[in-house]
């Protein structure tokens, strides 16, 4: 797929993005901001036996930081609590599809590091920083 249809891809989860709702019953919500633009993604799991049964998100921000969220959703539907913990950042990449920049790269990952520490939180643990999101 070439760039051009990448980021025609990302334009539509922009403007229609999958999964975003808020969830009245979550297991486990949590809430990230990346501090060096302002984007915002509040991330809702209903865990079930260990798996995800479903996904709610609420966010503001850039085009990428939506998109990637409205991509990981779709992702983590069925997945185990397993299977989230070992997800890294060249997944986010490649739903993405297209080269991030460095001025970019916290905007990509916010929905990557919104569900490691919902994950995290969700097991008392101290919430990971963006440096171990983004050396993961």
């Amino acid at each position: 797929m070439s760039d051009t249809l990448y980021a025609e891809n990302i334009l539509e989860h922009y403007r229609h993005p999958q999964h975003k709702h808020t969830l009245t019953d979550a297991t486990v919500t949590h809430e990230e901001i990346n501090a060096s633009c302002g984007d915002k993604i509040t991330l809702q799991l209903i865990i079930e036996e260990g798996k995800v049964a479903d996904v709610g998100w609420e966010g503001t921000g850039c085009a990428i930081s939506q998109a990637s969220m409205s991509l990981l959703s779709d992702e983590l539907m069925g997945k185990t609590e397993g299977e989230l913990e070992q997800m890294r950042p060249s997944a986010i990449h490649d739903l993405l599809g297209i080269d991030v920049g460095l001025q970019r790269i916290k905007c990509a990952l916010l929905s990557l590091h919104a569900l490691k520490n919902a994950l995290r939180t969700r097991h008392g643990k101290e919430p990971q920083t963006w440096k171990e999101t983004l050396e993961a």
